[in-house]
């Protein structure tokens, strides 16, 4: 059983957006059935190379992911993550030697120390180990990202796009300016997002994500929306960081985005 509710921009353009229907029922037997299990969400990954389309799980074969060039959604929940890695990534599945679930506290993986973010010598510009031609990183050996759970029409969970630095301007304007400064939340609104080809400082094309304008979401779609959201957050603050939510190869005299 789902929610048909429709939304109107400024334009009376009209477009309509299914949210599950989460009854006490559902609720009920998320918590039951999902107790102590971590759940993985699906991924929409950013390509490399300054491609121009979303990666998508293909469900009939894993090893060829659909393509879009944008993808609609509602933000329920989304945060930053720091990650580092002591060694560089080869093409194992390693997880970071030291992460943070909310930008602020890292938590060491051998020893389970925490350090402040903010302070850590790993979280400084200039930080960054020379790239592989011998020039100079001015980026951080630490990698500033953020999650961003989209829920996507027909789907009972969001997907998870992590946003690496170079895309992080973007979404930190797409909040400011055109959500919390007209008085919205993530979950108030239908985002939209695709992707720009960008190049660095050495002509090197790279994929940058990109907002459009939101579409805010009627009073009883945003309540909906709102309830879903606190219910599915704390299963996503169990998802571990992986080293695929970065790709670390990156090209000579790439640029990041400074959140700090």
């Amino acid at each position: 059983m789902s929610t048909a509710l429709a939304t109107k921009d400024q334009n009376t353009e009209v477009v309509t957006f299914t949210l599950p229907a989460i009854t006490d029922e559902v609720r009920e037997a998320m918590q039951e059935e999902l107790e102590g299990v971590t759940l993985k969400f699906d991924r929409i990954k950013i390509p490399s190379g300054g491609g121009l389309a979303f990666e998508l799980p293909n469900e009939d074969d894993p090893e060829d992911p659909l393509t879009e060039k944008t993808v609609s959604g509602i933000i329920l929940v989304h945060h930053p993550i720091n990650a580092w890695w002591a060694k560089e990534y080869s093409g194992e599945k390693n997880p970071p030697d030291c992460s943070s679930m909310d930008g602020r506290i890292g938590i060491e993986r051998e020893t389970g120390r925490q350090i402040p973010c903010v302070s850590c010598p790993k979280n400084q510009w200039g930080s960054a180990p020379p790239y592989k031609d011998g020039s100079t990183n001015n980026g951080k050996a630490c990698k500033n990202m953020r999650r961003v759970y989209l829920l996507r029409e027909g789907f009972m969970f969001p997907f998870l796009l992590t946003l690496p630095p170079t895309s992080l301007e973007n979404f930190n304007e797409y909040l400011s300016k055109r959500i919390v400064q007209k008085g919205h939340r993530s979950f108030d609104v239908l985002s939209t997002v695709s992707l720009k080809k960008d190049k660095n400082k050495g002509g090197i094309e790279y994929s940058k994500a990109a907002w459009s304008k939101p579409v805010p979401l009627d009073a009883e779609t945003k309540k909906v929306a709102r309830a879903y959201a606190e219910q599915i957050k704390p299963l996503t603050m169990t998802v571990a960081i992986g080293a695929d939510e970065y790709n670390t190869e990156e090209p000579a005299g790439g640029e990041e985005e400074e959140i700090f």
